[in-house]
């Protein structure tokens, strides 16, 4: 492989022309198997890789079913990206349409909600298939940074024949992922397409920021209105008997009283008023609040043959490459939890090694530096808050009672594949 590669800067002092032509070049020897004039960047080449992996044919026409209409309105509300909305169209809709491209949005699985821009440009965005409802991972359409920037987690940046589908080499997008700035969830991502003449290095600059700006505005949300509930339930709590927490929700927490603070309870899906056994509380009186919950806990109320309720499985489920969760069970029940990158890397390397990894093992797991075990604890702290019960420390490891199962995808390649630690990318290799 010529060790020379393509970059932004780069393109964007080429005659249109003239890059047109070297991408569609290096594109046809690397898909060929040959070696090209000059590299393609690295995430190019490692999406045309996944491409090829996948057997998706380069030369077919994108297209996709749009979802009924009734699923699409209930995604819109479903999504926190609704909330943020007239940030993202205020910050990118006018300059797309005046500079002749699109605004889209689309949730984490990769369809498109919404979409604003040019209108003839809209009008040629159908022909492709870049429509509302429509699915843009990478492996319904191939190389696009729709798809690239969910599979990976990073913004990018796709020009012309960057697009492992011949179709989409008249087109140029730029995209990032929106991310719950909670616990880092992805929620979508936010992209301008349009003609390839409307190619410009910073557009994707351009976008990187509106979706920052717009996870900020979720941040500030989240805290004005657990400020509010904690208005509410403190002279409540100042009442209480006993332990009690006030949470929003969706489990963050407000308030507390006699338990140790933590960020976030995790609630069953089913959930109300009455009495509700929570993994890292047990048994709980739960009543509503002013946009929350009150949950009043019983002391003394392990059920019979367990330890606080204590879990007896988990099964960590990477086999999916945007969304990867941790399911816990025992004879109290079952729950389930979505992991943010950083912790599903944290709860494999443990996986991976049942005696346990030291603070300073996993900095050098993750990090390649053992000397980073600030950031380590300060992870591991945030972990153990969700699986209270599950994990045990000094060193960190599953509990020996725990039985541990990891799901992972079907190609090693694509385990975590937004992860740069040393020890996740080498197990992928494996």
């Amino acid at each position: 492989m010529n060790n020379t590669r393509l970059d932004m800067k780069r393109l964007a002092t080429m005659d249109a022309v003239q890059a047109a032509r070297l991408l569609h070049r290096v594109r046809e020897e690397t898909l060929a198997g040959r070696t090209p004039p000059i590299a393609p960047r690295p995430e190019i080449d490692a999406s045309w890789r996944r491409m090829a992996r996948l057997g998706l044919d380069p030369d077919r026409g994108t297209s996709s079913v749009l979802l009924r209409r009734e699923e699409l309105e209930h995604r819109r509300r479903s999504t926190l990206l609704a909330e943020v909305m007239q940030t993202l169209t205020s910050g990118l809709a006018g300059i797309a349409d005046a500079s002749l491209q699109i605004m889209v949005v689309t949730d984490e699985h990769g369809r498109v909600l919404w979409r604003d821009g040019h209108r003839s440009v809209m009008r040629q965005a159908n022909g492709i298939c870049l429509a509302e409802g429509a699915a843009w991972t990478e492996d319904t359409t191939g190389t696009n940074a729709v798809g690239t920037a969910l599979a990976t987690r990073r913004a990018v940046q796709v020009h012309s024949a960057e697009h492992y589908m011949q179709s989409l080499h008249n087109w140029t997008c730029a995209a990032a992922p929106v991310h719950d700035p909670r616990d880092q969830r992805l929620l979508g991502v936010l992209d301008v397409s349009g003609p390839a003449s409307t190619f410009h290095p910073t557009t994707l600059a351009l976008v990187s920021s509106v979706a920052r700006l717009a996870e900020a505005e979720m941040r500030e949300r989240h805290r004005s209105t657990l400020e509010r509930l904690r208005a509410v339930a403190a002279p409540i709590l100042c009442r209480v008997g006993g332990r009690a927490v006030a949470v929003d929700p969706h489990g963050w927490t407000a308030a507390v009283t006699g338990v140790a603070p933590t960020d976030r309870i995790v609630l069953p899906k089913s959930f109300g008023a009455g009495r509700v056994w929570l993994p890292s509380l047990g048994l709980c009186a739960v009543e509503p609040l002013p946009g929350g919950w009150l949950l009043r806990v019983e002391e003394d109320t392990a059920p019979a043959g367990t330890e606080s309720g204590a879990a007896s499985r988990l099964v960590l489920d990477l086999s999916r490459p945007r969304r990867w969760t941790v399911a816990v069970s025992g004879a109290a029940g079952s729950w389930q939890q979505e992991l943010s990158p950083r912790h599903a890397e944290l709860l494999y390397l443990l996986a991976l090694h049942p005696d346990g990894r030291t603070a300073a093992d996993l900095a050098e797991d993750v990090f390649g530096d053992r000397t980073r075990t600030v950031t380590v604890r300060a992870e591991m702290s945030r972990v153990r808050r969700t699986l209270a019960g599950v994990l045990a420390h000094r060193p960190y490891r599953f509990r020996e009672e725990i039985a541990v199962e990891v799901q992972r995808p079907e190609d090693p390649s694509d385990l975590l594949p937004h992860s740069t630690a040393p020890a996740v990318r080498t197990a992928s290799t494996v």
